[in-house]
């Protein structure tokens, strides 16, 4: 039987936590681990190198077509209003709870590994006036595009790709061959990352056991910890926060909504995939929550790909979680910029395949943390998957209700 590629990385996480354990029970002066935790450094940073490699096209090219494609809806302007509005705001809640969540409990706090001191060494701790930083911030997000694509400054890539894709979107059929273009960009850029995953089980496995033969056993408790955090504060926002606000909205009570959205909300825990739950998604609204199959059409599809509450909760939080593994500390200017790429990773790169790696990767560079951590992050985010993508679920049907309730008013 066939291993999937979650089967696979799980395998490679355990070989690696063994081959960490292993190697530490040698001792670093051994001549086995020593040369064990060289080859296992070079596999681990070739494959860090290569999502590093395809993470600027990557993200231009995925925000760009995403913003773009919202074209095609552009003729129902007070439900996509209403749409985009409700998504921004559920999503920075999100944003705002898996922030303060981290900072409250504090995962990963005083470990400060090994592995991660370079990015310390070359990090920023100035500190700013609230002018400053604003002056700062603005001066940073506009910069030259092709300046900003050749150092991989990732906040103003992101920037000048919404812009494009703005610009798309008003231009209309005028540039459709630059939108073609940028689609099979996309497209291509989204090969290479296929070609990449399949390397995740060695670097997962090689960077691990690296992290563990020069570690001590404290990094899986403080995982654990992370773990915790993440799947309490997805609950929250999914059984409080949106359910506050669909109740607030429209007056639908939050046991009559769990009634109605049962189906599709146990479908995405078990499959881990929006776009497989769709088709049950779209009958639980229609048929169950009574949302006109018009607005639920637009919004529930739309929201499977831009509507990521549970993603930008897990985002942010993790970003803090490597800061703390780091040693480093985030000051607000920093939080602001994560809240910020992480909304722009949900909104802007729909339905990739595979590849929520390399948005997480894109979060941590927009403010200099290692993008080494997405080997300790990637082992436990299948369990994770399943809690969040459910809140994503849940997020789009939330939508569905509050958008009928105000396109109608």
């Amino acid at each position: 039987m066939k291993i999937g590629l979650n089967g696979q990385i799980f395998f490679g996480a355990a070989l690696g936590i063994a081959l960490g354990i292993g190697f530490a029970g040698l001792g670093p002066e051994a001549q086995l681990s020593r040369q064990g935790i060289y080859l296992l450094g070079l596999v681990g940073n070739l494959f860090v190198d290569l999502l590093k490699m395809v993470l600027v096209p990557l993200v231009f090219t995925s925000i760009a077509v995403g913003v773009a494609n919202l074209r095609l809806h552009s003729q129902l302007h007070r439900v996509w209003i209403a749409t985009l509005s409700f998504f921004v705001l559920s999503m920075a809640l999100a944003i705002l709870l898996g922030l303060g969540a981290a900072i409250w409990f504090e995962p990963g706090k005083g470990l400060n590994l090994e592995l991660f001191q370079h990015a310390s060494q070359g990090f920023s701790a100035k500190q700013m006036s609230f002018a400053e930083f604003v002056a700062s911030f603005l001066h940073g997000l506009f910069v030259n595009p092709f300046a900003a694509l050749a150092q991989a400054n990732v906040l103003a890539i992101v920037v000048f790709a919404l812009l494009l894709g703005i610009a798309l979107v008003v231009g209309g059929d005028r540039y459709r061959n630059i939108l073609l273009l940028l689609q099979e960009g996309l497209e291509l850029m989204l090969r290479l990352v296929g070609w990449i995953m399949r390397l995740a089980p060695f670097g997962i496995c090689a960077l691990l056991a690296q992290l563990l033969a020069t570690q001590n056993m404290a990094l899986l408790s403080s995982l654990a910890q992370f773990v915790a955090v993440v799947i309490g504060t997805t609950l929250l926002h999914g059984f409080v926060v949106l359910p506050g606000l669909l109740f607030l909205a429209t007056g639908v009570a939050p046991l009559k909504f769990f009634r109605g959205a049962r189906a599709a909300l146990v479908t995405a825990f078990a499959t881990s995939s929006s776009s497989a739950t769709l088709p049950v998604t779209l009958r639980c609204v229609e048929q169950h929550l009574h949302v006109k199959p018009g607005i639920a059409g637009f919004v529930v599809p739309l929201g499977a790909t831009v509507n990521m509450d549970g993603t930008a909760l897990y985002e942010a939080a993790a970003a803090l979680f490597v800061a703390n593994l780091a040693g480093i500390e985030l000051d607000l200017a920093q939080q602001l910029i994560v809240c910020f790429t992480t909304m722009v990773a949900a909104i802007g790169a729909p339905g990739i395949p595979s590849a929520g790696m390399v948005t997480m990767v894109m979060v941590l560079q927009a403010v200099g943390l290692p993008a080494e951590a997405v080997a300790i992050l990637l082992p436990v985010d299948r369990l994770l998957d399943t809690v969040r993508t459910m809140v994503n679920v849940e997020g789009d049907m939330v939508g569905c209700l509050v958008v009928q309730r105000f396109a109608e008013a």
